[in-house]
């Protein structure tokens, strides 16, 4: 018996096997191209926009990532379907039945899968008009906010500041608000007591992002722009402090900044807002107010 199956199977091969399998290597060999192609296109690309700053990753690299990774997986799926039909039609099976029912099938599953057709043609348009990409820290409808490790037709992927990681549906993605997109502003409250000279506050919070911008310059593009009094309270006022970053750094540079704050306010002997507590006494029938602190 397996005398019997060695020679059919080699009959085949002088017959029409050897054909076969030159024309299906031929297709492998034109498949493992074209994926190879689209790869080193993708490193071109990637190449042309590298500044050759491998801590900071510009916009144009992330988007060439974005565009890298959505073509080798398109030029995946094509492939897969391509040898598919390639390998059907070397063993003799008829495809145009089978490619008139799939676009049969296609329409029934457009009808079935509407949610589906909906997210791929929600991220084309997205891709389409550079929205955002990999590496972006974007904040989608106020629920998920988070940095973009991969993107496809149908899904976003997103990681959030505690390593969770979100899975979004392109077609459900409405609003989108791009946090890290040509730069990013770090705002910083600074609540100082009502007795503190605030143009002496004003100064000091000047040179603080004045000193940042000179240490970090490729962190804190610009000196801190110092808006003023934001907001009065019970025990003193917030001045509001907004300091230019680069794209995707605006809490590294807040934190910086809060720690130049206090270190600077500590060496100038500025301490913080002290709670006062107003007590009313009643002394021989009249009021008395009594300031205290906390």
């Amino acid at each position: 018996m397996p005398f019997a199956v060695l020679q059919g199977f080699t009959h085949w091969l002088d017959r029409s096997g050897w054909a076969k399998i030159y024309h299906l290597a031929l297709e492998l060999l034109v498949c493992a191209l074209f994926l190879w192609s689209v790869k080193v296109v993708g490193k071109a690309v990637r190449k042309a926009v590298d500044d050759g700053n491998d801590e900071f990753t510009t916009e144009a690299e992330r988007r060439a990532d974005t565009l890298a990774v959505v073509l080798t997986n398109a030029a995946r799926v094509l492939v897969a379907v391509f040898l598919l039909i390639m390998v059907l039609q070397e063993f003799g099976v008829n495809i145009a039945p089978l490619v008139a029912g799939a676009g049969i099938a296609g329409v029934a599953l457009g009808f079935g899968a509407q949610s589906l057709v909906k997210d791929v043609i929600a991220g084309f348009f997205l891709l389409m008009e550079d929205q955002f990409g990999v590496g972006d820290l974007i904040n989608i409808e106020d629920k998920h906010v988070g940095t973009v490790e991969r993107m496809t037709l149908r899904i976003t992927q997103l990681r959030d500041t505690e390593g969770r990681v979100h899975f979004i549906p392109n077609g459900s993605i409405s609003r989108v608000v791009v946090l890290s997109k040509d730069f990013s502003k770090a705002l910083v409250d600074v609540e100082v007591g009502y007795d503190a000279d605030l143009d002496r506050i004003f100064a000091l919070l000047e040179r603080i992002g004045a000193d940042l911008h000179q240490a970090r310059p490729e962190l804190v593009l610009e000196a801190t722009d110092v808006r003023g009094v934001e907001t009065f309270g019970k025990d003193g006022c917030t001045i509001r402090t907004l300091t230019k970053c680069a794209p995707g750094k605006q809490s590294e540079a807040a934190r910086l900044y809060r720690k130049g704050v206090i270190e600077t306010f500590r060496a100038e002997g500025i301490s913080s807002p002290i709670p006062q507590r107003i007590v009313h006494t009643r002394a021989g029938g009249d009021d008395v107010a009594v300031a205290s602190t906390d």
